[in-house]
């Protein structure tokens, strides 16, 4: 008697629907990771055979003032106080638990939606915080590859958030390192991680882009703008020339460097004039053998694209989407530095001009 009513209670929670028999997370050793500015990611391993871990972080909502170009200044929402925000990164099956914190002195709802996870929308239907409150959200890294962060509140202030700012990757690496296009384990010397964000912007009568005292003041003259769907900047980690000049990426000669580039809202085209995506793993996947000797390379937008190259000469190269309007006229590019080594005149050679 006792074994069928055990049966029958089986059958009614599974039927019922009882929550004793799922699937529950079994703790793992946690680990903090400190998160830094881009274009820099933090520090990790690039292989870790140990048993999975739980990565800890911790990330602040801040609502600031920033200046985008020239005479050109935005309030806009920023994942720890950057546009782009952090790069988390985490090896496969690893767990990622987040706290996401909104200061009291803060205006607006915000909540993060990872492409890198999976259920409850990425997380934005469990993570919204009102000014002044703090949410901790944990999922389990199952897929490789690198995915777009962004906040996510929802209705209007989903396009509004995420074209003023607020947008990030998370890195997740197979446990056993990245492979090249053979199948061969393959090592980056550097990373570097460049969001491209798209700004809508509203002029006054004269033409002259409009300055207001704060994120809600803006909000109705920008959620027109964005409705013309044509960006007034389109730029790399937040401003025009934010990694140019003083601020350029830099590298030695010999080194395989890792580009991860993002975009949020729109499609870009990222190109490195001088070099090549000697490895480009196509819409971000890990899981796939990336494809080699790229001279553009597609980022969806609403996704993240890591390409590697192994620079071969010293000088200054220019990475910039190569919708060459929105590069050189609205603000989309960056410098790479190179050092090192000498220029190999077997790869290029130039003569001086001849008078005629």
């Amino acid at each position: 008697m006792n074994g069928i009513i055990l049966l029958i209670s089986f059958f009614c929670g599974l039927f019922l629907g009882n929550t004793s028999w799922a699937a529950e997370y079994v703790p793992v050793p946690a680990v903090t990771q400190t998160l830094v500015a881009p274009p820099f990611l933090p520090d990790h391993q690039q292989v870790d055979h140990s048993p999975p871990k739980n990565i800890q972080v911790r990330m602040t909502v801040v609502e600031k003032e920033m200046t985008i170009a020239p005479g050109v200044k935005i309030h806009a929402p920023s994942y720890n106080g950057t546009v782009p925000g952090p790069v988390i990164v985490a090896h496969q099956d690893d767990y990622v638990q987040l706290t996401l914190v909104n200061p009291a002195s803060n205006t607006m709802i915000h909540n993060i939606d990872f492409h890198g996870a999976t259920g409850a929308l990425g997380g934005a239907e469990i993570t919204k915080v009102a000014p002044g409150q703090e949410v901790t959200l944990r999922f389990k890294a199952i897929k490789t590859g690198v995915f777009i962060y962004h906040c996510a509140p929802g209705g209007l202030m989903i396009p509004f958030h995420v074209t003023m700012g607020m947008s990030g990757v998370l890195m997740v690496l197979p446990r056993d390192g990245l492979k090249d296009h053979k199948g061969n384990p393959i090592h980056y010397d550097r990373a570097y991680y460049i969001g491209e964000q798209s700004y809508y912007l509203p002029k006054d009568a004269n033409g002259k882009y409009k300055h207001y005292d704060s994120i809600l003041a803006s909000l109705d003259d920008v959620l027109a703008e964005t409705r013309k769907l044509t960006p007034s900047f389109v730029v790399f980690n937040g401003s025009v020339g934010a990694l140019t000049g003083n601020n350029a990426l830099t590298a030695k000669v010999g080194e395989k460097v890792l580009f991860i580039h993002s975009q949020a809202n729109e499609d870009s085209r990222p190109h490195l004039i001088g070099g090549h995506g000697d490895l480009v793993w196509v819409g971000g996947s890990f899981d796939d053998q990336p494809i080699s000797n790229q001279e553009t390379w597609f980022v969806p937008g609403g996704s993240a694209v890591a390409a590697l190259y192994t620079f071969k000469q010293p000088g200054i190269y220019t990475y910039l989407n190569h919708n060459l309007i929105q590069a050189v006229q609205l603000g989309a590019l960056a410098q790479v530095k190179v050092d090192g080594g000498v220029w190999d005149n077997d790869l290029m050679e130039a003569t001086p001009p001849v008078s005629h």
